[in-house]
């Protein structure tokens, strides 16, 4: 899910305020992507919360093109977002971002995702009772719901709501490294600035995460509970640093911009080698993996500098509103999935009324609620 909401800013001396509007427009396009993705989920193989009786492996190589770099481009910008915050060197700014990020998270785990759960108990546990029946068993950490495979649901939880304590946890580590070392990301980005070819920018970050997936991927899996997840911290935390450090480079965008074509291609290539040769070395296959994620964040950022420098009217309002959007929207996607079901669509027809119903409800509650000062803090809206 998502980075808080606020205006993106450019890499810069600590104190300056120079802005860099094309990621405001290139995260509501990584979140917009985000939600599809979501609701393709209901239509394949693999395990999600609700299944569509019609789900197959069909859509599965297009959810493969995009998989491996959707998250990390979220967290890099992040990590760009963060740094420039820093530095600016605004008085309760990490209170203000931890309490953006912590209210939605709590409202999310409380209220938003509990119908998720529900919904995944009755239809993968053979849970027969209500939903006020089962809500006090999920806030109470219910242990009972158990699958065939002896995997039990660890209640309550925050689903795909995951992205927001890992977004803390990580912002609290570069404000307490610029707290001990002011300077390190201008240093940091000084020195880079005078290495942006096609090795610092794409080859070492690959490595680095190559290297991550080839050590650690034989032992864990991505469990997204943040205290016992190295492998998906070895994705995620070296995109938000990098983000950190490409914000505060001089004359990095361009240069990340020049190798938009080249990015593309080998993330291309990276994917058309996965889907082809399952059954390649292992060792071939994950360093392919972080090729096509590295890769997919360098082109997806490298096109955005290139053609979304000038944000609309309609960016502009919508910035606003993406992350209380994201925070709602897999509900959603589980509610109109349920309540599409009796209608039998096929998924040609019913996944782009699953996909627009989302949006569409979505944007209508985060406006109902915008005017209720209360409701906005909880839902990650910005302060009026």
């Amino acid at each position: 899910m998502t980075p808080p909401p606020g205006s993106a800013a450019t890499h810069a001396p600590l104190g300056t305020d120079a802005r860099l509007p094309f990621l405001d427009p290139l995260r509501l396009l990584a979140l917009g992507l985000l939600i599809a993705y979501h609701v393709g989920m209901y239509y394949v193989s693999w395990d999600w919360h609700l299944k569509s009786p019609s789900a197959s492996a069909a859509l599965e190589p297009w959810m493969r093109l995009v998989n491996p770099w959707r998250m990390s481009l979220l967290f890099l910008i992040s990590g760009a977002v963060t740094a420039i915050a820093l530095g600016r060197g605004s008085r309760g700014w990490l209170g203000g971002r931890l309490s953006r990020l912590g209210l939605p998270l709590v409202a999310g785990v409380l209220v938003i995702v509990p119908p998720q759960s529900y919904w995944q108990v009755v239809e993968q546990m053979g849970y027969r009772g209500s939903y006020l029946e089962f809500l006090p068993l999920y806030l109470g950490g219910h242990g009972g719901f158990c699958s065939a495979a002896g995997s039990c649901l660890i209640l309550p939880t925050w689903n795909h709501l995951w992205f927001l304590p890992y977004l803390m946890a990580y912002t609290l580590l570069l404000w307490a490294s610029a707290r001990a070392a002011p300077n390190w990301l201008d240093r940091a980005g000084n020195r880079l600035s005078h290495r942006l070819s096609l090795l610092t920018l794409l080859a070492v970050p690959w490595l680095v995460l190559a290297a991550g997936r080839l050590s650690l991927r034989p032992w864990f899996e991505v469990t997204h509970t943040l205290v016992s997840d190295p492998l998906a911290h070895a994705q995620y935390l070296p995109a938000f640093v990098a983000g950190a450090i490409l914000a505060r480079t001089p004359g990095a965008w361009p240069a990340v911009a020049r190798l938009r074509l080249p990015a593309l291609l080998v993330m291309l290539t990276a994917w058309l080698l996965l889907l082809s040769l399952p059954d390649a070395p292992i060792a071939l296959l994950r360093t392919a993996y972080a090729a096509q994620q590295w890769a997919g964040v360098m082109a997806a950022l490298g096109f955005g500098w290139v053609h979304l420098r000038q944000p609309t009217a309609w960016q502009r309002q919508l910035v606003h509103r993406i992350f209380a959007v994201y925070v709602l929207h897999q509900t959603l996607i589980i509610l109109l999935a349920v309540a599409l079901r009796p209608l039998a669509l096929h998924p040609f027809a019913e996944g782009p009324l699953l996909l627009g119903g989302t949006l569409a409800s979505a944007w209508a509650i985060v406006r109902i609620c915008e005017p209720v000062k209360p409701l906005r803090r909880w839902l990650g809206l910005p302060a009026v």
